[in-house]
C-alpha cells in the first residue's frame, strides 16, 4: 500500500484520510475560471473561502495549462504568484504551487511553499535539482502526453494504462536516485492531457492499478473537458463552471479507486460528497 504520510516542506501530510486540494488559478485564461482571481484581493478572498469549506491544501497556479494556452515568461508567473504566496505562507496551511519552470519552483520553495505540483514531471532541465536540492518539499509529478499546445492534434494511441505506469515508474526512480525519498512524492496519471475520453475513462476505472507503484495518487477530474463530453445533452457540453455534478462523481469514484488526494474547483461541493462517502465507510 501506498505510504500513509506525504512529507512537505512544513506539513507531514496524513493521507490515510482523502485530502481535497483546492485550485486557485491566478491567471487570465485558466480553462474554467480565468480571470476569476486575476485580482489579489478576490483571489485571497477566494482561497479562504475555500478554506472554510473543507480545503486541505491550496493549489496555486499562475500559467494555464488548458489546451492550446500560451506559455508565459518566469517573470509574468512570478508576478502572478509570489504577492498570492508572500500573504497565504502566513495561514498555516499546505500550499501547493502549479508550475513547471524551476525558477519559479525555486523562488517559491525559497519563500515557503510546501509542494512543487508539475505537469511536466520534473522533466525540464534543472527542475529535478531544484526539488532533490531541497531538504523535505512535497512534489506531485503527473503524466502529459506532448505539451499543452500540441497534445490534442495528436492523444494518445491505444491503452494508455501501462504507458503511463512506466513514464511514472521511471520518473520516480530518477527522482530517487537524485536523493528524493519516495514519501516526498506523489502521482498523477494525468487526466486530459493528450488522452482520447475514452482513454481518460480508463485511467478512472483501473486508476488503482497505479498503486502498484507504491506511491499515493492524486485525481484531478474537476471539470475536465471529457466530463463535459459524456454529459453533453443534444451534442452541447455544459460550461467548465456548469460540469460540478459531473466532476464530484468523478472525484469520489477516483477515490474509491485509491486516489488519496481530489484537485478540484468545487471544494464545497466536492467536501459535501466525501463525508458522505466517509460516513458509509464507518
Amino acid at each position: 500500500m501506498p505510504h500513509p504520510i506525504w512529507q512537505t516542506s512544513r506539513f507531514k501530510l496524513d493521507l490515510s484520510q482523502p485530502k481535497v486540494m483546492a485550485i486557485v488559478n491566478l491567471t487570465p485564461d485558466s480553462f474554467s475560471d480565468g480571470g476569476r482571481n486575476s485580482a489579489m484581493s478576490a483571489a485571497l478572498e477566494n482561497a479562504q473561502a475555500m478554506l472554510a469549506q473543507g480545503a486541505d491544501i491550496l493549489d496555486i497556479g499562475g500559467e494555464s495549462s488548458r489546451p492550446g494556452a500560451d506559455p508565459v515568461s518566469v517573470e509574468e508567473e512570478l508576478n502572478r504568484i509570489l504577492p498570492f504566496l508572500q500573504e497565504a505562507l502566513t495561514w498555516n496551511i499546505p500550499i501547493s504551487v502549479d508550475t513547471y519552470k524551476p525558477e519559479v519552483m525555486q523562488a517559491a520553495l525559497d519563500l515557503g511553499a510546501d509542494i512543487v505540483n508539475d505537469i511536466w514531471a520534473l522533466r525540464q532541465a534543472g527542475a529535478l535539482q531544484v526539488v532533490s536540492q531541497h531538504g523535505q518539499c512535497g512534489v506531485c509529478l503527473m503524466h502529459m502526453h506532448r505539451d499543452p499546445q500540441t497534445m490534442f492534434e495528436q492523444p494518445m494511441v491505444g491503452d494508455v494504462i501501462e504507458p503511463v505506469k512506466a513514464f511514472l515508474s521511471h520518473q520516480v526512480s530518477l527522482l530517487t536516485a537524485n536523493g528524493v525519498q519516495s514519501n516526498r512524492i506523489v502521482l498523477d496519471p494525468g487526466v486530459g492531457f493528450g488522452k482520447t475520453v475514452v482513454q481518460n475513462l480508463s485511467l478512472l476505472h483501473r486508476q488503482n492499478e497505479f498503486l502498484a507503484l507504491g506511491l499515493p495518487l492524486m485525481a484531478g477530474w474537476s471539470r475536465k473537458g471529457t466530463l463535459g463530453k459524456i454529459t453533453a445533452i443534444d451534442g452541447q457540453a455544459p460550461a467548465a463552471q456548469d460540469r460540478v455534478g459531473a466532476s464530484v462523481a468523478a472525484a469520489l469514484i477516483a477515490l474509491q479507486n485509491g486516489a488519496s488526494v481530489v484537485r478540484v474547483h468545487d471544494v464545497k461541493e466536492t467536501v459535501q460528497a466525501l463525508r458522505v462517502w466517509q460516513a458509509l465507510k464507518i
